[in-house]
């Protein structure tokens, strides 16, 4: 796979998100294409789906997990915190070591599926500072800042917002918007997590609201790229609209799909 500029030759991309541990499907996510964008959760701590998998079972036990998601699912945010760290307390101060040799477990099988290129950003259960350390020469790794491929600029932004669930990458709005300011005007504008828009951002199957972004909805309406790409929100009551001029399209929740989103100009 190689993206050759120029030309009138079509281009094709393809976008994952989410992906949570699906390396299988991942290292062939790039065929047929020119080349990959990722917009970040390539671990998985937890499947909502399938309880034995992920980092919590493996430490904690499926019956553990059953328990977490229950909590977690019904939104009983301070009970789950609780139970989680009555189990971690176990752990004591090797928690910080079980999670991070997890995690490093997971980002060495993760990126070397990458085909070659790859373009990423962070997801909100990502680990942010161990990912230069695994990424390879055919992977760049972007966060508030742009790339040209195939002669659209591409712009990057990563992470989620603050939420109850506290997870790895979660950062303040205010920052958040900084990256969005920094990025600019682009063709398409790449991000973990969705404008705030209620269709965009309400899961069906957890059946909340998870957050969006308001300074990303606000971009969209000032510059008009021509698409918005995201995903964190596997179950949307909406996968696809349009925002003005701009075609805001959920990519997919990767870990279960096992397919990849395609663009092509």
């Amino acid at each position: 796979m190689a993206l050759s500029p120029g030309g009138n030759r079509r281009k094709r991309i393809h976008v994952v998100s989410d992906v949570h541990g699906n390396a299988r499907d991942l290292a062939r996510a790039g065929d047929g294409a020119d080349a990959l964008i990722c917009l970040g959760d390539l671990v998985l701590f937890l499947d909502y789906a399938d309880h034995s998998r992920g980092i919590f079972p493996d430490l904690f036990g499926v019956a553990n997990a059953d328990r977490i998601v229950e909590l977690r699912t019904a939104r009983r945010f301070e009970e789950a915190r609780a139970f989680g760290a009555e189990l971690w307390s176990g752990i004591g101060r090797d928690r910080a070591a079980a999670i991070e040799k997890a995690v490093r477990k997971q980002y060495a099988e993760m990126f070397a599926a990458f085909p070659t290129p790859t373009y990423a950003t962070y997801g909100n259960v990502d680990m942010p500072t161990l990912w230069r350390e695994y990424a390879g020469p055919g992977t760049r790794v972007l966060d508030g800042e742009r790339v040209e491929i195939g002669g659209w600029t591409f712009g990057f932004v990563g992470g989620g917002l603050r939420t109850p669930m506290r997870t790895p990458y979660e950062i303040s709005d205010e920052e958040y918007a900084a990256k969005i300011e920094a990025v600019g005007e682009v063709d398409v504008l790449c991000s973990h997590i969705p404008p705030e828009v209620p269709e965009l951002v309400y899961d069906t199957v957890a059946r909340r609201f998870e957050r969006g972004s308001r300074a990303l909805l606000d971009a969209i309406r000032r510059t008009r790229p021509r698409y918005s790409l995201f995903g964190h929100v596997h179950q949307p009551l909406v996968r696809r609209m349009r925002i003005g001029a701009t075609e805001c399209v959920n990519v997919g929740h990767f870990a279960g799909s096992g397919k990849p989103w395609a663009l092509e100009w």
